[in-house]
């Protein structure tokens, strides 16, 4: 992939988007946004999205010369937004919740310059099957991945939890690389749509 006509900073503190982030060979800085996660929008697409254009525009804002990559996933299901695990009983309930059933995972990314007022952005979404679990199972597994939306690790070869994924892998280990790759393309080549 070409290098950016700017630096790049990655608005995010997250080590699964920091270790995705250089499959692309573009280097990076860190800059964590800092942005409330306001979950007021229903629609998962859209959700995040805004977050993702939000944290993006934020870091953009006070980095007027760079180009700011925010991210932003959530897990969806029957019509409810699953965010991370508030503590390790919130972990145990949201993973009954995902016991042995398809959800989805939606991933928004946003690229901002000029200080914020360009932006291109983009979602994600991959269906993902959680295998059913027995509650000693489920009981051990809460509060393990408690800094990931749905609470469990897909990246981790020793959660058990996912049996499926029908999508971007990357998508819902949180920064899905083609949509990255083709918002990057859009920027490059000054194409807004």
């Amino acid at each position: 992939m070409d290098r950016p006509k700017h630096p790049l900073i990655l608005a995010s503190a997250s080590p699964q988007r920091r270790v995705l982030l250089r499959k692309l060979g573009v280097p990076f800085r860190i800059i964590p946004s800092g942005v409330a996660e306001n979950l007021r929008e229903k629609d998962p697409r859209r959700l995040v999205v805004a977050l993702a254009r939000k944290k993006a525009v934020a870091v953009a804002r006070k980095r007027p010369g760079a180009l700011v990559l925010g991210a932003d996933t959530i897990v969806w299901r029957a019509g409810r937004v699953i965010v991370k695990p508030k503590d390790d009983a919130d972990s145990l309930r949201i993973l009954r919740f995902l016991n042995g059933r398809k959800h989805w995972v939606y991933t928004g990314t946003a690229l901002a310059w000029n200080g914020g007022r360009s932006v291109l952005s983009g979602a994600a979404a991959s269906a993902v099957y959680a295998r059913r679990l027995s509650e000693g199972d489920l009981a051990r597994l809460a509060g393990k991945h408690g800094d990931k939306a749905g609470g469990y690790a897909i990246q981790d070869r020793k959660d058990p939890f996912i049996t499926r994924v029908a999508g971007d892998r990357d998508n819902v280990i949180g920064l899905p690389l083609r949509l990255v790759r083709a918002l990057m393309r859009r920027y490059a080549t000054g194409r807004k749509k």
